[in-house]
């Protein structure tokens, strides 16, 4: 871990892709507190904060591990871009749901930007894939299987998971991870189609 701390953030990234988990600690104490502050500056809120931030992370070890990430030598510029991305769809999410109708009593479902865009197609094909996303997560080991009922049935945070499976939270990261890339493994192996509409 010492030597690697004196390498470039491309570098890391380099041997993170090629199976260095420590080279990603690395990148990630480096960066964690200047991230944390960026968003907390946007959202100002503490618990927000903390939610977008761990979203940022799995984001950045998701766009990496399919070797999207570009050497630029601006890492912070790069994960910094990705954490505003996911503010602003927040903010746009929850704009979408304090939609209301024109009475301002009753919640209109066609001002529903989100739902208002699909034809019903659409909406069958999405639901389609929840449902084998469901039986996917069936097939992962019990830890990961874990991490993801809890983040997205329970809406837990990466904070929260950890706090419960008594982990740390790059712990529950990393098995978020590996539960992501099982599916999508899964996924391909069976030619199931994942995309939402």
């Amino acid at each position: 871990m010492k030597t690697l701390n004196h390498l470039t953030d491309d570098i890391l990234v380099k041997l993170y892709v090629e199976g260095n988990n420590a080279a990603f600690e690395v990148l990630l104490t480096r960066y964690q507190s200047k991230v944390y502050y960026y968003i907390f500056q946007i959202v100002r809120d503490k618990e927000l904060t903390e939610d977008i931030f761990q979203e940022t992370f799995i984001k950045a070890i998701t766009t990496i591990q399919q070797g999207r990430y570009q050497d630029s030598g601006k890492f912070l510029a790069w994960i910094n871009r990705i954490a505003h991305n996911l503010v602003i769809d927040h903010f746009r999410k929850q704009k979408n749901e304090n939609t209301i109708s024109a009475d301002s009593y009753d919640y209109d479902i066609f001002q529903h930007a989100d739902i208002s865009d699909l034809s019903i197609e659409d909406i069958l094909s999405n639901e389609q894939v929840l449902r084998d996303v469901v039986k996917m997560v069936n097939y992962l080991p019990a830890v990961q299987q874990e991490v993801v009922r809890m983040r997205f049935f329970e809406n837990l945070s990466f904070k929260e998971i950890a706090e419960k499976t008594e982990v740390s939270i790059n712990t529950a990261l990393g098995r978020m991870r590996y539960a992501l890339l099982n599916m999508r493994k899964l996924a391909t192996e069976n030619n199931v189609y994942l995309e939402m509409k």
